[in-house]
């Protein structure tokens, strides 16, 4: 799976997790999980001939900006986070396939990441 992200990634980030699935005000895109960053790249697909294009990165959260991380939902299995912005505080919430495997391993990131900032 390509993404923009790909494009502005730094030399020592690696991409950790990816996946298809749907933003709840966003629409529908690529969320990625790298060791330094959460970002959402927008998708529009046409139903007609199954296209899919990929659109802009609309999201681009450093991982010291994300303050919570949670999961939620039986049928409609989302990994939301909660992360400080230029405009205050936003929450988003992404529906994926395993939604306690993207909290295990965003927990994972985030906790290696913590020791950088003592």
């Amino acid at each position: 799976m390509v993404n923009r992200l790909k494009s502005i990634m730094d030399p020592d980030e690696h991409r950790i997790m990816q996946e298809d699935c749907n933003e709840d005000t966003i629409g529908i895109g690529i969320l990625t999980l790298t060791n330094k960053r959460a970002a959402f790249d927008k998708k529009q697909s046409r139903v007609m001939d199954f296209s899919a294009t990929m659109g802009d990165t609309v999201l681009d959260v450093p991982l010291e900006n994300i303050t919570k991380v949670w999961k939620e939902g039986l049928l409609m299995k989302k990994v939301c986070f909660t992360a400080k912005m230029e405009d205050g505080e936003k929450t988003w919430k992404f529906g994926v396939f395993s939604n306690g495997s993207w909290l295990k391993t965003f927990k994972k990131t985030l906790e290696k990441l913590e020791p950088k900032n003592n």
